[in-house]
């Protein structure tokens, strides 16, 4: 047996050299750290809003969303969102995000808000990447290319450009061959630069260590006496550093200052959505008035007719026809379900279903398959059982119903008491009569009949029928005798 022992001396000898290629592959970014800053601190003046700029939606969502959801796809993990105006309702909005915040109190320009996440950086390496949470259309494949060629590169920093035919307003990117040499501001551009049409986009990417150095260097010595992150690119050429640039396309940078510019950015992502429903198989009748947020999932072969909105989290099966001027909301549809100028809110629908017209499912409700929810049906934190029939007029309250039920029409569980909400259990196979009041808290066992009219208080048992309704009396001569009669 071949001695394995290893002597003290070895094993001195392996860890340097276990610590030796982690510094070698370290040093090489093999080990590279990959985070992101976001900047959501701006007021947004000419937005006119209470709302802090970057928590307007579009296609259903918050921007800053947009952007920390885009970043999470693209597989970075560690953001840091800086806020300022409105701190506490941009947190509360993005809380479920698990990011991380610095907060600018002050808004002293681009560079000043970067040096606000100084805490957020310390102690790090590797690459941080810079985004504006007020401009939401940035692609992952984007993301991902940029830092790709950030780190094969070697750069101190990779800024995204654009090329524009008219790029005036804009910073001009004034570069030799693939490196960039400056970014100089349109004010201060000579003859021959304003005729670069190269626009720097605002979003960039910095070795970590190398950022934090210039940040402390940064000053205000400048006409609007900010602190700017440019400024950050000439000191690092004024060090010999290797600055790149990735062109991209300039909507990906398009960033929102105005109502109009948010209505122009909302009309590129629906377009951009409603393409990829339509790639993947789905039939939009009329894309130009279908609104389907940016989350919503949709199953092959799904029609879609014009005046449908879909929102939220919903996932939509195969095979569904959604008939014109439906909301859905955050819901799960199954497959081959057919629903019809209704309302579905928080709630989830069964294969082959049909809702509609006219319907309001409200939150918390499952419906169940082969179920028939029908005009002017309202179910309310319901459970209906498969292959159930609620055809017309009827509210459906706080109640669990089970399967093969059906439902006459003025139905009504009658689920409040004026001081709290009670729950009526109808069991499989029950039928309820038109015009039936069950007066909560109710049982209807399985197999069970309820006349029509009735107003039922107490527990019906299984195979029973129950009639509760007055006796009918007919007084003969009562028209008459209080002069009602008309006279032709």
């Amino acid at each position: 047996m071949r001695n394995l022992k290893i002597s003290e001396k070895n094993k001195r000898l392996n860890l340097n050299s276990i610590a030796y290629i982690i510094k070698w592959v370290s040093q090489r970014g093999v080990f590279m750290n990959k985070c992101a800053i976001i900047l959501a601190a701006g007021q947004g003046k000419r937005i006119k809003s209470d709302l802090p700029k970057v928590l307007h939606k579009v296609c259903g969502k918050e921007m800053v969303n947009h952007v920390i959801d885009t970043l999470r796809k693209s597989k970075i993990e560690d953001i840091n969102v800086i806020v300022g105006k409105g701190a506490e309702l941009v947190k509360s909005n993005t809380s479920s995000r698990n990011v991380s915040y610095s907060l600018q109190e002050e808004q002293l320009g681009t560079g000043h808000a970067v040096k606000c996440a100084m805490e957020f950086l310390k102690d790090k390496s590797g690459t941080v990447a810079v985004f504006n949470g007020d401009a939401p259309l940035i692609k992952e494949d984007t993301i991902v290319k940029l830092f790709k060629i950030h780190e094969e590169n070697n750069n101190s920093a990779t800024i995204l450009t654009s090329i524009l035919d008219d790029a005036s307003g804009y910073g001009r990117i004034i570069r030799n061959g693939d490196e960039v040499l400056k970014i100089v501001e349109h004010k201060d551009c000579n003859e021959e630069e304003l005729k670069v049409n190269e626009m720097n986009s605002g979003i960039y990417c910095f070795e970590i260590e190398k950022l934090v150095e210039c940040l402390g260097n940064l000053s205000t010595n400048n006409s609007q006496g900010e602190y700017y992150l440019t400024d950050v690119i000439e000191m690092l050429k004024d060090k010999a550093e290797r600055v790149g640039a990735l062109v991209i396309d300039h909507e990906e940078t398009l960033g929102v200052n105005s109502r109009l510019q948010l209505s122009e950015v909302e009309a590129i992502l629906r377009k951009r959505i409603n393409n990829k429903h339509l790639d993947n198989g789905i039939t939009i009748i009329d894309p130009m008035t279908t609104y389907i947020g940016a989350d919503v999932e949709i199953g092959q072969d799904t029609i879609i007719y014009p005046g449908n909105v879909l929102e939220g989290n919903t996932k939509i099966g195969k095979g569904c026809t959604l008939f014109p001027n439906s909301r859905i909301n955050n819901s799960i549809i199954g497959e081959n379900v057919e629903i019809q100028s209704s309302v579905i809110l928080d709630s989830s629908v069964g294969n082959n279903t049909t809702v509609g017209p006219f319907a309001y499912i409200r939150p918390e409700s499952v419906v169940g398959d082969n179920v028939r929810i029908g005009d002017f049906v309202e179910i309310k934190k319901s459970t209906i059982g498969n292959n159930t029939k609620v055809s017309h007029l009827t509210y459906v309250g706080d109640s669990e119903v089970g399967e093969s039920c059906n439902f006459g029409c003025g139905t009504v569980t009658v689920n409040y008491d004026g001081t709290n909400k009670h729950k009526t259990v109808i069991g499989n196979n029950s039928f309820i009569g038109c015009n039936t009041n069950l007066i909560s808290p109710v049982t209807i066992e399985d197999n069970s009949y309820i006349a029509a009219g009735s107003t039922i208080t107490n527990d019906v048992h299984s195979g029973e029928l129950a009639v509760a309704r007055a006796k009918q009396r007919n007084i003969e001569g009562w028209v008459d005798k209080r002069g009602l009669i008309k006279k032709k």
